[in-house]
């Protein structure tokens, strides 16, 4: 949520593991190509009463301005920052299964609504890496500051967007 002088607070989508975004397995996300970020190595859970699924949850208020199964974003208010969500990598060629979409396109959503359902301990199962790139997408270098490092539960703070 933008405070008033115009950061924004990015929440955890998920809860886990919060470490570099150079700590993911593909270039696209390590090298900072869609923008800076921080990466989520998520915990298997029990929510919904389905053990060992998640669900990733929008990190800031704003508009759902893409959802596919496997990933999202979250457009902010000001139109002007848009916050990627990647529910594994490679995940794309799972072609949705494995992930129940809580929420639709285009949707006015607040930081922690839960967008997609999903299970990391199945992902890890067909040998697909489980992180969870979230990126503040064509963001200026230097722009994210107090990065969460070590556990985050979902909905907590992981980087502030200036």
């Amino acid at each position: 949520m933008p405070d008033v002088n115009g950061s924004l607070s990015v929440s955890s989508p998920v809860r886990g593991t919060a470490l570099s975004l150079e700590t993911v397995p593909d270039p696209v996300f390590s090298q900072g190509m869609v923008g800076p970020g921080v990466a989520v190595h998520p915990e298997p859970g029990q929510e919904g009463g389905q053990e060992g699924t998640q669900d990733a949850v929008a990190p800031i208020d704003g508009t759902l301005a893409k959802l596919h199964p496997h990933a999202f974003v979250v457009m902010a208010h000001d139109r002007r920052r848009g916050v990627l969500v990647h529910l594994g990598i490679d995940t794309v060629k799972l072609k949705g299964e494995g992930f129940l979409l809580l929420a639709e396109e285009g949707a006015e959503v607040s930081a922690g609504t839960p967008i997609v359902r999903w299970s990391p301990g199945s992902v890890a199962a067909r040998g697909l890496p489980t992180v969870v790139p979230v990126v503040a997408l064509d963001a200026a270098p230097g722009a994210l500051h107090s990065f969460a490092d070590g556990h985050v539960a979902s909905g907590g703070p992981l980087f502030t967007w200036e």
